[in-house]
């Protein structure tokens, strides 16, 4: 996100009438990038990878051509050392952040690039394979089990994962502070900061906010600082916590934190649960998203073949 000091940097550029260099475009762009730590370090990466292909070019000088080309080499594996084709999503996360680039230094109002080049290009189509990354009642119950079994901490955090349908950047940036009640003081909230720094509300539910006091009882009692972020921790490491419990519960699908998501908007719809009421409580900026998860809520409860099966029945 940016700050007070380097939004004064991009104005003291922007005085300036002389040819900006890549590196203080770049740097221009991320001062005004309203995204989370882990998305600008992503878009670091990817603008890094892809000035490396430009070479001398500069990012002002490139052309459809050059994008096209480089889109080419990230299908075909060009760019990747064992040679492999990258999958549409890796080739559209890669397209992504040049897509803001030159999106946002093609403004009007800020005519870094004369054009943008990537209005041309075309983002890969990408297969919808998250309709059945999710886990049953006997899988979930499976793998709470076995964190509880990995101690209060891990089972903490598959509990939050499961309820509350946190993305890990989100589960690891959860404060004290964060969790505050409704006015009447009838019910717990957690203040979550997601995608592009926007901020929701998520209701905790009884059963976890118990689990939430007595993790910090537990601490309490083993003498353990409180921290001020209630999981310190790494991305890495709750990817590893929850594959360990799911090794060790025996669950054959690949489980991984995000499946824990997907968990919570099939559950929650099967429940009963509105888009609207998921879509709020999952940050997604479109019901487009959202409404993935009922197509997969729709074939679980009652699916065409069901319906011939009722007309029939009686007559077969």
């Amino acid at each position: 996100m940016a700050t007070q000091s380097s939004l004064v940097q991009v104005s003291i550029l922007a005085d300036n009438h002389h040819m900006f260099s890549d590196d203080q475009i770049v740097q221009m762009f991320f001062a005004t990038c309203q995204r989370s730590k882990y998305t600008i370090r992503n878009y670091q990466s990817a603008i890094n990878k892809f000035r490396n292909f430009i070479g001398d070019k500069s990012l002002t000088e490139v052309t459809w051509r050059e994008v096209e080309v480089y889109r080419i080499g990230l299908i075909e594996g060009l760019f990747s050392e064992q040679d492999r084709p990258k999958a549409p999503a890796t080739v559209a996360i890669h397209l992504a952040p040049l897509r803001s680039l030159y999106k946002w230094g093609s403004d009007p109002n800020i005519k870094i690039f004369a054009i943008n080049p990537m209005t041309c290009i075309q983002t890969p189509k990408i297969p919808i394979n998250s309709r059945n990354n999710y886990l049953t009642k006997r899988e979930v119950v499976a793998l709470l089990d076995q964190l509880k079994h990995q101690g209060p901490r891990d089972y903490l955090i598959g509990a939050t994962l499961v309820m509350l349908g946190l993305r890990v950047s989100e589960l690891i940036s959860i404060e004290r502070g964060n969790f505050h009640t409704d006015p009447e003081e009838t019910s717990m909230w957690l203040t979550i900061t997601g995608k592009g720094g926007k901020e929701r509300e998520v209701k905790i539910p009884q059963m976890l906010w118990k689990l939430f006091t007595e993790y910090f009882q537990y601490l309490s009692e083993k003498f353990i600082p409180a921290p001020q972020r209630v999981f310190p921790m790494s991305v890495r490491l709750v990817e590893q916590i929850i594959k360990k419990a799911r090794e060790q519960s025996n669950i054959e699908k690949k489980v991984t934190p995000h499946w824990l998501r997907h968990t919570n908007a099939t559950l929650a719809l099967l429940r009963g649960a509105t888009l609207q009421q998921v879509q709020e409580s999952l940050g997604h900026t479109h019901i487009n998203t959202t409404q993935r998860y009922l197509h997969t809520v729709q074939q679980i409860t009652k699916a065409a073949p069901d319906f011939v099966e009722d007309y029939l029945k009686d007559s077969l």
